[in-house]
This record gives structure tokens, C-alpha cells and sequence, in this order.
């Protein structure tokens, strides 16, 4: 595979004067570089996937550097066969990720002690150690790290809810947590610290930095990493690679997600090829007869064809 691209994530919290107008001025930045991605911009700092060939993503982090705001800043770097995104976005939101706390923590004052990869590995295995997935229930399921606490949650604002429901799983421990790149565990781990629990610690660089130390090699992560660009998944263990996802439909080892073809549901289903198209790639019958199913609308189904899809789904679910 030629690599002549990159993918860079990263963030970093900073005091952002006037940030919808920064946004604007930042996208306009990007574009010049000819970058795709994502990018939120808030009054609290930036957070951004980006991808571009060697030479604009060169530039883009040599820009970065350079800028008053943003000097420091850590860039995860995956090679790439192309690019991850269709376009280009940078975004004003009132908060980079989205707790939505009557207090709010700033991870520049409050948060949780970082742990390099190997001393992440090591403290994961001692006795009286939680560690808790701070993402959402459908980036667990398709890896984790093993014996990590799955939150019953889809989204990451839900997160401080669900703790406070099951804190007596979690009174007295150490706790460790973790995210895809370390931005939601530096608020996060912080809103721990707030709440009263005294031992707190969080990985730092997140997943992806853990799944490229030379050292760990991703050791004890199960599955692949969610990630939110067109490649949906990266491997991150390099010594082994056990498949914890399972088809939505038939329960067998699976590592492949698809969004439910009804717009109104969009649900993240893991499926195989056969399934998806079995099933219209939708999660239910509702969403199959949805009048705007999008699989049915991309592949030009006539309404016999998938009347005679749905009798052949029925037939199974009677065997």
C-alpha cells in the first residue's frame, strides 16, 4: 500500500478568544492546505482529525507549532492510503466533548494523573484496579481493553449519569480510564476527582498512542479502535488480534460496522457483507420498510424485490 497520506489527531486545551470567529478564520487555514477532517473549535480549545498528503500535513503541524495558541501540541500520526474524510469542516461548539456538567472542569487545573502506556499495562493488572471505558456502548463493542468496565451509554454526556448509578462498583478503587486519543479522560478524569474519588489515573496519548509504543505493542486490547473517519477501524494490538465484535444479526465474530439504512435511526450495527445486504442493512423491520430506507433507494430495489427480501428474512426468523 503507498502511503503517501497521513491522518493526525489531536487536541489541546487552550483559551480561545472569540472562537466562532476563529473557526471560520481556521477553516479557511485547512483549506489552503488542501486538509479533510473534522475540527471543533470552543472557547476552551481545539480538537481536530485531520488527513492530507505528507507534505500538507507537514505543513499544517508546522503551522500549528508556530501559532501563540497552539505550540506543543501532540499530533498522533497514521499513515494513510488516501484520504479519511470527503471534506473539510471546522465547527464552533460551546465544548469540545460534550458533558454538559453545572460545574465544568478544566483539565488545565483538575484532572486525572497520566500514565504512560507501559505504566498504563502494568497498573491495569493490580488488584483493586477498575478500568473504565470512557467512550460510548458502540466503540466498546468493537475493542477494548480486556476486563474493562463497558458503559451502558450512547453518548459521552450520559457518562457522569451512569457513574453516579453504579458507584458502588466503583467506591474505593483505583480507577483507570481511557478514550480513543485522550481528550474525553482529561475531562473525565477530572469530573472523577470532583466527585470524590481519590485515586484517579488516565492514558495518556489514549488508544492510539498505546497501540504504537513500541514497548506495550497494544498488549491486553481485544478487537479493533473506533475511529471517527471513513476507516471506521484500526488494529491497535500487535501481538495478537482477538475479534470481540459480533454480527448484529447472527452473533459470530465480526469487526465490520455499517449505520442502519433508515436516516431516522442511523443506528451502528456490526455486520458481515452477506448480512447487511440480507437485511437491507437496516437493525429492524421497521427501518426495512422505512419509506426512506437508503440501501433500498442506492441499489434501485423494485418493491417485488424487496417484498421477496423480507419473506426470505421471515422464513429464517420461523426455522
Amino acid at each position: 500500500m503507498n502511503q503517501e497520506y497521513r491522518v493526525l489527531l489531536y487536541y489541546k486545551y487552550v483559551v480561545i478568544e472569540n472562537p466562532e470567529e476563529f473557526a471560520k478564520e481556521h477553516l479557511q487555514v485547512c483549506n489552503d492546505f488542501g486538509l479533510k477532517g473534522r475540527i471543533i473549535i470552543a472557547s476552551e480549545g481545539i480538537n481536530g482529525t485531520v488527513s492530507g498528503t505528507i507534505e500538507q500535513t507537514d505543513a499544517y503541524m508546522k503551522y500549528m507549532e508556530e501559532h501563540p495558541l497552539f505550540a506543543g501540541t501532540i499530533f498522533k500520526i497514521d499513515e494513510a492510503s488516501g484520504h479519511a474524510f470527503k471534506k473539510m469542516r471546522v465547527r464552533f461548539r460551546p465544548e469540545l466533548v460534550t458533558l454538559r456538567l453545572e460545574d465544568d472542569v478544566n483539565p488545565n487545573v483538575l484532572t486525572g494523573k497520566h500514565l504512560k502506556p507501559k505504566e498504563f499495562f502494568e497498573e491495569m493488572q493490580k488488584e483493586d484496579t477498575v478500568v473504565i471505558d470512557a467512550r460510548n456502548d458502540y466503540e466498546y463493542d468493537l475493542g477494548h481493553f480486556r476486563g474493562a468496565v463497558r458503559p451502558d451509554i450512547l453518548n459521552f454526556r450520559d457518562l457522569p449519569d451512569w457513574i453516579r448509578e453504579n458507584k458502588q462498583a466503583f467506591e474505593g478503587k483505583k480507577i483507570l480510564t481511557y478514550c480513543t486519543g485522550g481528550i474525553r479522560c482529561e475531562k473525565f478524569s477530572g469530573w472523577l476527582l470532583q466527585e470524590g474519588y481519590e485515586d484517579v489515573s488516565q492514558l495518556e496519548g489514549g488508544i492510539v498512542t498505546y497501540g504504537k509504543d513500541p514497548e506495550v505493542q497494544g498488549d491486553l486490547w481485544d478487537g479493533q479502535l473506533y475511529v471517527f473517519d471513513e476507516r471506521i477501524s484500526v488494529p491497535v494490538n500487535r501481538k495478537e488480534n482477538v475479534i470481540v465484535g459480533k454480527d448484529y444479526f447472527t452473533g459470530e465474530p465480526c469487526e465490520r460496522y455499517v449505520n442502519c439504512a433508515n436516516p431516522a435511526c442511523n443506528k451502528k450495527i456490526i455486520c458481515s457483507e452477506e448480512n447487511e445486504h440480507k437485511h437491507l442493512r437496516s437493525c429492524s423491520h421497521e427501518c426495512r420498510v422505512h419509506p426512506r430506507n437508503r440501501y433500498i433507494a442506492e441499489h434501485g430495489l423494485t418493491e417485488d424485490e424487496v417484498k421477496e427480501r423480507l419473506t426470505a428474512i421471515e422464513k429464517d426468523l420461523t426455522i
